[in-house]
C-alpha cells in the first residue's frame, strides 16, 4: 500500500491556529478559486485515513468534502455521528494493523490527513510520500506538523512549485 500525506502548513510549521482553529488557510487571496492541485492528488489516491481531531475539524466545513471512503482512527468515537455513518467507517488499533486492513479491503493508495496520524505514519516507517504546501502566513504558535519526533526522518526531494499566489508546494518522498 502506498501512504501519502498532504497537508497545508504555516510558514512556521503549524498546521492549525493556538484554538485548533484552520479558517487561516481562507485567509490567502485565491481570486481564481484554484484548488492548488487537491483535486489533481485526489485522483491518486483510493481512500483516506485521518485521525479523530482531523475528522472534527472536516465535519466543521459544514459540507462533507470528500467522494472516497473515509476512515477515521480514533479510540475516543465510539460510533460514527448522525449524518456520517455512510461517510466514514471508525478503525482501532497500531497504525500497521490499520494499514493491513485497510488494503485487505482492497485500496492501494492511501491519503493520511491529521498532524498525528502523519508524525505516527513518519516514526513507524508507514508513510512514502508527503506533499507540504507552505501558507505564506506565520501565526506564531498553535498545533506543530511535526512535534517532538523520536528519531530524524529522512527525506528525498521529488519537486516544488509555486501555486496561487506565494504559496510553495514541496513534494518529498520518505528514504528508507
Amino acid at each position: 500500500m502506498t501512504t501519502i500525506a498532504y497537508i497545508a502548513v504555516s510558514l512556521d510549521g503549524y498546521i492549525a491556529d493556538r484554538d485548533g482553529g484552520v479558517d487561516w488557510l481562507n485567509a490567502i487571496p485565491n481570486p481564481d478559486q484554484s484548488d492548488y492541485g487537491f483535486s489533481e492528488f485526489m485522483e491518486r489516491i483510493d481512500a483516506l485515513l485521518m485521525g479523530a481531531n482531523t475528522f472534527r475539524v472536516v465535519q466543521s466545513f459544514g459540507v462533507w468534502p470528500y467522494e472516497k471512503p473515509v476512515f477515521v482512527a480514533s479510540n475516543s468515537i465510539e460510533e460514527a455521528p448522525d449524518g456520517y455513518e455512510d461517510r466514514i467507517t471508525l478503525v482501532r488499533g497500531g497504525l500497521r494493523e490499520i494499514l493491513a486492513d485497510i488494503r485487505a479491503s482492497g485500496y492501494e493508495t492511501l491519503y493520511v490527513d491529521g498532524g498525528k496520524v502523519i508524525r505516527n505514519c513518519l516514526t513507524e516507517g508507514l508513510l512514502d510520500e508527503l506533499i507540504i504546501t507552505h501558507i505564506p502566513i506565520i501565526l506564531g504558535g498553535g498545533i506543530p506538523l511535526f512535534a517532538e519526533l523520536d528519531e530524524a526522518v529522512s527525506l528525498e526531494h521529488k519537486q516544488t512549485d509555486v501555486v496561487g499566489i506565494g504559496l510553495v508546494q514541496s513534494r518529498y518522498v520518505t528514504v528508507r
